[in-house]
């Protein structure tokens, strides 16, 4: 796959990563540099007590594309990401990346998911469209995510398949579009508010299948609990999104009828 002649910055927040962070580090770097000509992997923690902090200022030392921003404390992956985006599109990246840090997304398909994104204006790297999937996880949490994602895309009326996979790629023009600073959402949810407002906005969106896998070392951020009650808000969360289209028409519209669900 040819490298896109474009600065592709990949955020990566982290909180307790500190088994995981150097070698996926390591691994994406790789991988971004396959992926374009220019690349910045910056680490967003937010004051891990393990010491992640302090393993990812080591890196930026050891790596000439990595930097860290810290944050005082944790607030959540949303503004962990939010806070990520402002700093890429500061120092004018032309394309962004989300991704997590524990291996359950494969750095071997950033390239992939740069490649879609250049082609268009936002990647999803998607467990559930033909070719995605997940491993090792239980019947429980199959269903759980399957029919969040069903509820989801239900409420919105919109036919991306994956609403809460959180492996994405935007490009500068998507990401602006999309007015990261009116998001409301900010754990499990984000993922879902992101897309449907890159939806309102006519944004195309491209989903790549992707395999999910289980976090290889530390333990999961993600209880059922809290996926049951950010899929429980999309209602609220339309009915802000739509008010926000409302109130700036000319930079929004409805779906179309391809992304129309059945």
């Amino acid at each position: 796959m040819k490298r896109i002649d474009a600065t592709v910055w990949l955020i990566l927040p982290t909180y307790n990563e500190v088994q995981n962070i150097g070698p996926f580090v390591a691994a994406a770097v790789q991988r971004l540099n396959e992926a374009a000509t220019k690349h910045v992997l910056l680490i967003v923690d937010d004051n891990s007590p393990d010491g992640t902090g302090k393993a990812a200022d080591l890196l930026a030392k050891t790596y000439d594309s990595v930097r860290v921003l810290h944050r005082q404390n944790k607030q959540g992956l949303g503004r962990a990401y939010l806070a990520g985006f402002d700093v890429a599109l500061e120092n004018d990246a032309e394309y962004i990346m989300e991704m997590d840090a524990d291996f359950s997304h494969d750095p071997r398909d950033i390239p992939r998911l740069v490649q879609a994104a250049s082609e268009g204006d936002i990647a999803i790297g998607s467990r559930y469209t033909t070719g995605g999937g997940v491993r090792d996880w239980g019947a429980g949490r199959r269903v759980l995510s399957r029919a969040g994602c069903w509820y989801a895309r239900k409420w919105l009326r919109i036919e991306v398949k994956d609403l809460t996979g959180g492996f994405k790629c935007f490009s500068r023009e998507a990401l602006i579009a999309i007015e990261p600073n009116k998001v409301v959402s900010n754990g499990y949810g984000f993922q879902i508010e992101m897309t449907y407002r890159a939806l309102r906005a006519g944004l195309q969106i491209t989903e790549v299948p992707i395999w999910f896998t289980e976090r290889r070392v530390g333990e999961s951020k993600m209880s059922p609990r809290i996926a049951i009650e950010a899929v429980l808000r999309v209602p609220t969360l339309k009915r802000q999104v739509d008010r926000d289209v409302a109130a700036n028409p000319t930079t929004s519209r409805t779906p179309d009828r391809s992304e129309i669900a059945n």
